[in-house]
Order: structure tokens, then C-alpha cells, then sequence
């Protein structure tokens, strides 16, 4: 074999120290990232706990309650109503009618994948009992439904909401 000149070793223990220095910084830097993801770890339960707010704005009957929980540039596919709502005023309106109900949902099942530490999703089997404003008969509905969630500015918003009539099976 022949003899590695000085030049050349020098150059491989130089690209040797560059590479383990490389690799030290990455771990370092890897390491550093799991701590901070521990500290800003977004739990199912406070995904789960989103739901809970949002129903409870439902029941307060305010409109305008209810839509702040969803993002400006927010989409909304309602249960009730074939239009989609892209802009604040149009999900207040489809608020405004849809209280009349005096909704209350119920979670049935709920699928939650939490993405990263500012969004999630969370789908499933949601209930609502609506009470005809007419007649004040309350009655039960089935629907699919699935939130979109970004923190923003540390709030999490709804960002896509999507809910449908459950069909029957078929």
C-alpha cells in the first residue's frame, strides 16, 4: 500500500473532524428539539377539550360567540345549509338561524391526530339535539363531522369545519 502524503492525511483528518463536529451538532441540536417539543406537547385531551368549548359557545346562543372560535380565512360545510361559509359574516349567519335549534352536540366517536404543536384534526360521530322553534319539539341528529384546528397567535382556531347528515347505511 502506498504511504498517504502529509498533505492528503492532514486533509482526511481535517474532513474527519468537520464530519464528527457535524454529527455532535446535530445531535446537540436534535436533543435540544425533543426538549422543546416536551415542553409544547399538545395533548388528544386538549383537542378533545376544543369540542367542549365550542359547544358551549353553541349553547350560549350568541352568534358571535360561536364564530370567534373559528380563523378569519376559516371554511365552514355546515350540517344544515348547502352553501359554504368562507368569511366571518357568512358563518355568523349560518349561526344566526342555526341557534334557533338551541343545539346541543354530543360526541358519539372521535378520531383525533394531533399533527404538530400548532394544528390537529379531530373527526368523527358527533349528536345534536335541535328543538323545532315551532312546535318546541326536540329531537336527535346524527352527523359526521371534522374540525381543522391552527393556534394562532396561541388560540387555537377552527380553520375547516366540515359536518354532514349521517346517511344510513345503506
Amino acid at each position: 500500500m502506498k504511504p498517504m502524503s502529509r498533505t492528503r492525511a492532514a486533509l482526511a483528518g481535517g474532513l474527519a473532524v468537520v464530519a464528527l463536529g457535524t454529527l455532535t451538532a446535530g445531535v446537540g441540536v436534535a436533543q435540544a428539539g425533543e426538549k422543546d417539543d416536551r415542553r409544547v406537547k399538545v395533548t388528544e385531551r386538549e383537542i378533545a377539550g376544543l369540542f367542549d368549548g365550542w359547544n358551549a359557545a353553541l349553547r350560549s346562543g350568541d352568534p358571535e360567540r360561536v364564530t370567534d372560535r373559528y380563523a378569519k380565512d376559516a371554511v365552514l360545510l355546515p350540517t344544515a345549509s348547502p352553501r359554504i361559509r368562507t368569511n366571518h359574516a357568512e358563518i355568523t349567519d349560518y349561526f344566526e338561524h342555526f341557534l334557533l335549534k338551541k343545539p346541543r352536540g354530543e360526541k358519539i366517536r372521535s378520531v383525533i391526530t394531533v399533527l404538530d404543536q400548532n394544528s390537529a384534526l379531530d373527526a368523527g360521530l358527533y349528536r345534536f339535539h335541535l328543538t323545532d322553534p315551532a312546535t318546541g319539539v326536540t329531537k336527535p341528529v346524527e352527523a359526521r363531522y371534522t374540525y381543522m384546528y391552527e393556534k394562532r397567535g396561541g388560540e387555537w382556531l377552527i380553520v375547516n369545519h366540515h359536518s354532514s347528515v349521517l346517511p344510513a347505511e345503506g
